[in-house]
């Protein structure tokens, strides 16, 4: 039976003050799974966002993960068992795994409040599948933007995906599978891993997925950065394209769009 899940409160705790961007400027909504703010993101996502606002707000910003309480916190959010887990980064840079309904009220929260500090468009961070959220404003899912983008960029050619989770690969590997004419296969590289090693498991990754034949690479986690792109294109030798970099540029047009 599924644990008792809860909407966090209200708070204004995890908005992102942004001193080059007055209140006025164009703002973009930034909800992530986990907790915001993703220092992880910015350095990757601002460059494609000038002029505009960001206005950072975490699902799981009320939660604890400290002391004592950590470990009722991941038991109380942790998947249903066999069910595909959806994997986020924690404010402190560590990892969780989550399930789709623990989460969803959460986010619905979140998405609140980021309308609430101005946001036009408000960008969900995660290509894991959800159901409907409520909001008042433009809300994008980053699955539907990276998916389409890359069915329209690979044709029939073999994809590989890269993504962070062993319990994922299988239910990753048939969602893009449904959407793409062309071989699927998968393989795990957890970008939230130690710092001394995630390139390294990256870059193994993306040799595995050319060696069983994959055309393209998708990093397929909103977690992968442009640096890890770059270790998996000079691992691979093949075209790699980066979730995060597909979202935020469409996130950016909606932005434009509704300014």
């Amino acid at each position: 039976m599924r644990k008792d899940v809860h909407a966090v409160d209200d708070m204004d705790t995890t908005e992102t003050v942004d001193p080059e961007h007055p209140a006025g400027a164009p703002a973009l909504g930034l909800v992530t799974i986990g907790q915001a703010p993703r220092a992880d993101l910015r350095p990757d996502a601002e460059p494609l966002l000038p002029g505009v606002r960001l206005v950072e707000h975490g699902a799981l910003d009320a939660e604890r993960f400290d002391g004592a309480a950590e470990a009722a916190t991941r038991r109380l959010l942790a998947p249903e068992d066999g069910e595909a887990p959806l994997v986020s980064r924690l404010r402190d840079g560590r990892s969780v795994l989550l399930g789709h309904g623990a989460i969803v009220p959460r986010i619905t929260d979140a998405v609140a409040r980021a309308e609430r500090d101005g946001a036009a468009a408000t960008l969900l961070l995660c290509t894991g599948r959800f159901p409907a959220v409520r909001a008042r404003r433009p809300l994008l899912f980053a699955e539907p933007l990276v998916q389409q983008a890359v069915a329209a960029t690979v044709g029939t050619d073999p994809v590989g995906i890269v993504c962070p989770h062993p319990d994922q690969a299988e239910d990753v590997s048939q969602r893009w599978a449904e959407l793409l004419p062309g071989r699927v296969q998968a393989a795990t590289a957890d970008p939230y891993g130690p710092a001394e090693r995630v390139l390294d498991d990256i870059a193994a990754a993306a040799r595995t997925l050319v060696d069983r034949g994959s055309s393209w690479l998708v990093l397929d986690c909103i977690g992968y950065t442009e640096q890890m792109r770059t270790a998996a294109l000079r691992a691979a030798g093949r075209p790699v394209l980066l979730a995060r970099a597909i979202a935020v540029r469409m996130a950016a047009e909606v932005v434009a769009a509704s300014a």
